[in-house]
């Protein structure tokens, strides 16, 4: 990749409008500090010191955006309760806009508590709601997208498979793609690859990939011709991508493969690999949500699919070295990418 190409592509970040739906979360961080073990059962007591809190799922996709320089609406639901709240105060707190969030009192804010004494996580507690959203919340989601999604260069969809992505909601956003010539991309739930069909872009990981595979075999999808759900070399990791791709028909799909980098598969174009770039992986945390928002960022400003991947495969680098939940700025990414290509001109990598 051509370094002056990247940046250019970086520095255009500011010019973007990105609209990301999706399951909206919480997340809740007690700090603190382990000396003893519990006399009531063999587990930790850890002193908690300080409690943080944010924004988590679709809305960490959003905080990766607006740190690289985007602008950014996002469009789900919250609670009427108390963490609703808190999440809406950091979405504002961070410039994010919130018109398209919806809150409804019969079903709680998804919060997830991460307990980390020192810099080791000891527990997580989930606390949601997943059953089927009710008709009329369904519709003011797809009506307040139907108003608002020609403002935006691009749309990102965040699937947890908490309710919110469904397909009547994906077959109204695919209307308006053709309609408006957008570009959508997904960061999917492997129980609904087949909801995907028609966008510009999945970003599975490989044990979404894999998990894909196998319910769309016990579907018995028509599509599928693929004898392994076991992506344990390049020759199936190949086969999957290709498959999954054509069978989606979508333009791209790119698989992120973790210490092994990504994998991109592209109409009418041979598997492309990109190694990693991380220096030391403290915490994979939300790496997902930084890929598709950074791929997804700079296709909205003309990048090539595999300027676009590259540039995700750097912000993941980077966020991957950070503890907790954390996000890349331009100034790191430019950074990292001319200290990648130093270390390349000088045979250190």
């Amino acid at each position: 990749m051509q370094i002056t190409r990247l940046k250019k592509i970086i520095a255009s970040f500011n010019k973007a409008r990105i609209m990301v739906v999706g399951d909206l979360m919480l997340d809740e961080f007690i700090w603190g500090e382990v000396e003893r073990i519990s006399p009531e059962a063999p587990v930790p007591v850890v002193w908690a010191k300080k409690r943080t809190y944010a924004p988590g799922g679709a809305a960490n996709v959003a905080c990766n955006l607006i740190s690289l320089g985007a602008e950014v609406n996002l469009v789900g639901i919250v609670g009427k309760d108390i963490n609703g709240e808190i999440l809406k105060k950091e979405l504002k707190r961070r410039c994010i806009e919130s018109k398209g969030i919806f809150s409804h009192s019969q079903r709680p804010t998804t919060l997830k508590t991460r307990i980390i004494a020192g810099h080791q996580q000891t527990v997580r507690v989930d606390w949601e709601d997943t059953s089927r959203l009710p008709d009329s919340w369904q519709s003011e989601i797809i009506d307040y997208i139907s108003q608002n999604m020609k403002k935006y260069q691009a749309v990102i969809i965040e699937d947890y498979g908490k309710g919110i992505i469904t397909p009547s909601l994906l077959n109204k956003i695919r209307a308006l793609r053709k309609k408006y010539r957008m570009i959508i991309t997904v960061d999917p739930k492997e129980e609904h690859f087949d909801y995907y069909k028609d966008f510009t872009a999945i970003t599975p990981n490989r044990k979404e990939t894999e998990n894909a595979i196998r319910y769309l075999k016990i579907k018995g999808n028509i599509f599928l011709n693929i004898n392994t759900d076991k992506l344990m070399n390049d020759e199936q990791i190949d086969r999957a991508g290709k498959e999954l791709r054509k069978g989606l028909n979508l333009d791209a799909l790119l698989i992120t493969l973790g210490e092994q980098g990504m994998r991109l598969f592209e109409r009418d174009k041979r598997p492309y690999h990109i190694s990693t770039v991380a220096r030391e992986v403290f915490d994979v945390a939300g790496a997902g949500d930084t890929v598709i928002a950074t791929f997804t960022l700079a296709l909205s400003q003309g990048a090539k699919m595999r300027e676009a991947a590259h540039l995700a495969n750097f912000a993941a680098g980077i966020v991957v070295e950070k503890l907790g939940v954390a996000v890349a700025t331009q100034e790191e990414l430019i950074l990292r990418i001319e200290d990648e290509d130093r270390r390349r001109y000088t045979g250190k990598i």
